[in-house]
């Protein structure tokens, strides 16, 4: 069923005639009455009754005519959104990342986003603190975790697995834990969040039994980059985000622990503080960001770094 053949007939119906509707709307008269025709047989019934002196809607019409013009109207609505977002990429983006996800993999992408859309500029805040969107001046923050404030809005970008690593030179030195429960042997590298110490670490195995591990450990920092760091040089183990050391344990320089065991998992949002501030360069942003995510969930689950997931 065509559009314009739907358009034609609430001309029809509007001005009681098809003579005077393929009129309005620049036509043959056989042209418009060959429209009615199609969307009736479609139908399976008439949507006019039909006289030698005039036309009046059918009982099938005043049922079919206004949810076709609410139809017509959506459609108009989809169009106008797909036109204004493809014309209005373009502006000041304030975006806040945390320390981790930000330096070693968003800022790259944002580098390409800004590359495909050259009349974007970016203001970025890099923190792991919590953001106030006024005070900070932001208008939307990647971050873990769905809104907790009800009157912010966003976009679910992905699911997050969390991986429990660590490199080869710590493993070789320390061994390589067989179970959540050997963890009390190993040294943890912590997250503090304010006065919380993240050390207790719970793990989910395949039948969908939790437990969780107090760990003893001597480094933490609220800087997640720095965590993810120590583990690299080999100081201790730590839960992180897979997308965080997603570089890391693709190339090898940290080793994915306790197949058959889940750690925490997370969401990644982009979120802004109301539905009304979200714009055409967020949207385009958002596919962005989740098409980058995407490929590297990918990439791990191939080279076998989220057997836990």
């Amino acid at each position: 069923m065509q559009t314009e053949d739907l358009q034609v007939i609430l001309k029809v119906a509007r001005l009681g005639s098809i003579t005077a509707a393929a009129a309005n709307l620049d036509m043959h008269i056989a042209t418009a009455s060959a429209a009615v025709k199609r969307v009736e047989k479609i139908l399976g019934t008439e949507l006019f009754i039909r006289s030698t002196r005039q036309l009046r809607v059918s009982a099938a019409g005043e049922r079919f005519l206004p949810q076709c013009e609410q139809a017509l109207q959506l459609l108009e609505q989809a169009r106008s959104n797909i036109i204004r977002d493809n014309e209005a990429i373009t502006g000041e983006v304030r975006l806040a990342v945390s320390s981790d996800l930000g330096r070693n993999r968003v800022l790259p992408w944002l580098d390409e986003f800004i590359e495909q859309h050259p009349e974007v500029k970016l203001r970025i805040n890099i923190s792991d603190s919590t953001i106030d969107f006024y005070r900070d001046e932001i208008d939307m923050a990647l971050r873990y975790g769905a809104p907790k404030d009800s009157g912010m809005s966003g976009f679910k970008i992905c699911d997050v697995p969390g991986v429990l690593c660590a490199s080869e030179s710590y493993l070789q030195q320390f061994g390589e834990p067989e179970q959540p429960a050997d963890l009390a042997d190993h040294n943890g590298l912590f997250y503090q969040l304010g006065d919380i110490l993240h050390d207790v670490w719970a793990f989910t195995d395949r039948a969908g039994h939790t437990q969780k591990i107090r760990l003893t450990g001597n480094r933490a920092s609220n800087d997640g980059d720095l965590v993810r760091r120590w583990c690299v040089q080999g100081k201790g183990v730590a839960v992180k985000s897979c997308l965080d050391v997603s570089e890391d344990l693709l190339t090898g320089r940290l080793k994915s622990l306790l197949p058959g065991y889940q750690p925490r998992q997370s969401e990644l949002w982009l979120v802004c503080p109301s539905r009304s501030a979200i714009t055409p360069v967020m949207r385009v942003l958002r596919d962005h960001i989740r098409h980058q995510c995407h490929h590297i969930l990918l990439a791990l689950r191939q080279h076998g770094a989220l057997h836990g997931s």
